[in-house]
């Protein structure tokens, strides 16, 4: 028994000398203190400098709106260093069909988007890719409740992508060059 407790308090001492020397390793990525190139260049002024080109049709609006929340969510005004532009493709299919009516009774949205950043002034993108998202949404004999959940599963997409570009452009941003 006594041996058991030994090893123990061994193990705790080791994982808090390797704590205190990871310390200060770990910085959060969208804190005030996420430090870029230089001096006073923080990542949440980078993200706020981003312009989005206008993207068409109501997914392109709903995608729209999330990013430029997600990217500057205070409506401070920064002059565009960067353009990010944006294509999409959106499928839907039918998961699950009833046997006895012959009717759809689940659907998958799928979208992806293709996204890149390019420097205002012009050159090479600073970042390119693309993100997927699925949503599922159930279907009903009422015609006007498929449209809302329809709806609604493209607003599931277009919050997943927008967030999954944001974290995909910090990473980037953060990166060193």
């Amino acid at each position: 028994m006594e041996r058991s407790s030994v090893r123990a308090a061994m193990r705790g001492a080791a994982a808090l000398c390797l704590a205190l020397a990871l310390g200060g390793c770990f910085q959060p990525v969208y804190g005030p203190q996420a430090a870029l190139g230089g001096p006073g260049t923080s990542l949440r002024s980078e993200l706020q400098s981003i312009a989005i080109a206008p993207v068409q049709g109501r997914f392109g609006h709903y995608l729209t709106e999330e990013l430029r929340f997600l990217l500057n969510g205070t409506g401070d005004q920064q002059s565009p260093r960067y353009r990010l532009t944006i294509t999409f493709t959106q499928a839907s299919q039918t998961a699950l069909v009833d046997t006895v009516t012959g009717r759809a009774t689940a659907n998958s949205l799928s979208a992806r988007v293709d996204y890149k950043l390019l420097p205002i002034l012009g050159g090479a993108p600073v970042a390119e890719g693309y993100v997927i998202s699925l949503a599922d949404y159930d279907r009903a004999s009422n015609r006007f409740a498929n449209v809302r959940a329809a709806r609604d599963a493209e607003i599931r997409n277009a919050k997943a992508l927008a967030d999954q570009i944001r974290t995909r452009l910090a990473t980037t941003l953060l990166a060193p060059s």
